[in-house]
């Protein structure tokens, strides 16, 4: 991608993930809102609660390392932006990949997980510390298996491309490879259905969501990590959040399900309900679970999803 497209594709991705992003949020908040029986908010409050952020004033403490917990949503922020750019200009053209840019987009959804550990730690707050330290945990368990189910769905790949008469090598760690790859029929075999399951719960854990929402729970410790940030690092926290919420079931799609397709309006009406049905799940599993404990959640992934994902991976490759 030449420096010209570069930027007008990472304006228009970071543009229209952040709006998904919100449009995903206030899904979520709406449902939850009903479940509870209550009215919810109305449609523009994500934004809203962005833009008022933006207009209040930055506060820093007097324990905190200004620097580096101001700078910490910022690489938060672009990492996600970067990510994002990356899956969409494969979503829409999947052959201009490069290799290894799975590999890249793993690393650049794992950064807003490390900022908010350093941010947190360099707050100086007792309570964000112990937030810090419990999103580190939370890091160290469901990476595992996320990596697990993605090697799984690579592998699942590869037999459909052998089973098809295709060149396997091409999918290798390529996002591009894996869209064009027969996924709809490797997420039909057992292997890569266990492995989607355990990817969607890995990626609760990842956004933040009940049951797992341990390093944030803002009755016990008032938002870990991000009880110090106010104005405008908060907003870039809260719109990172929210892009992390579009990125994360566009990753899973296309990694899995085939990705976004436009060809058609049949296949664009699919790929919406695909993504649909993934915020569902997260929805769903959010409201009907309370929020578990640290040691807890690391027997989850570490003694039930990480053996799971190994079952998948071999299943995937036999």
């Amino acid at each position: 991608m030449s420096i010209v497209l570069a930027i007008p594709a990472f304006a228009a991705a970071t543009t229209g993930t952040l709006a998904l992003g919100f449009i995903s949020r206030w899904i979520d908040r709406k449902v939850t809102a009903r479940l509870q029986w209550r009215v919810g908010p109305p449609w523009y409050q994500p934004l809203a609660d962005v833009i008022k952020l933006l207009g209040k004033e930055t506060l820093l403490p007097d324990a905190a390392r200004g620097t580096g917990f101001l700078l910490m949503p910022v690489v938060g922020f672009a990492a996600v932006s970067l990510g994002a750019t990356i899956l969409w200009w494969v979503t829409f053209s999947p052959t201009s990949g490069f290799v290894g840019d799975l590999v890249v987009v793993w690393y650049l959804l794992t950064v807003p997980g490390l900022t908010a550990v350093l941010g947190g730690s360099m707050s100086g707050n007792p309570l964000a510390a112990v937030g810090a330290a419990r999103e580190m945990k939370l890091i160290l368990a469901y990476e595992l298996p996320l990596l697990l189910a993605v090697l799984a769905a690579i592998m699942g790949a590869g037999a459909a491309e052998d089973v098809a008469g295709g060149d396997n090598t091409f999918v290798g760690f390529r996002l591009g490879a894996l869209k064009l790859a027969e996924t709809e029929g490797v997420l039909a075999t057992i292997g890569c259905v266990v492995a989607f399951v355990v990817a969607l719960m890995s990626t609760q854990a990842k956004l933040g969501l009940t049951p797992f929402d341990i390093a944030e729970a803002e009755c016990e410790i008032a938002t870990g990590p991000f009880i110090e940030y106010s104005g405008a690092p908060l907003a870039l926290v809260h719109m990172e959040r929210a892009m992390l919420m579009a990125v994360m079931p566009l990753f899973l799609i296309t990694v899995f399900w085939g990705g976004f397709s436009f060809a058609s309006v049949g296949l664009a009406v699919g790929s919406v309900l695909k993504y649909v049905l993934v915020i569902v799940v997260f929805v769903l599993v959010r409201n009907t679970n309370p929020r578990i404990r640290i040691d807890h959640a690391l027997r989850f992934f570490w003694f039930g999803m990480t053996p799971l994902a190994l079952i998948a991976l071999v299943l995937s490759m036999i």
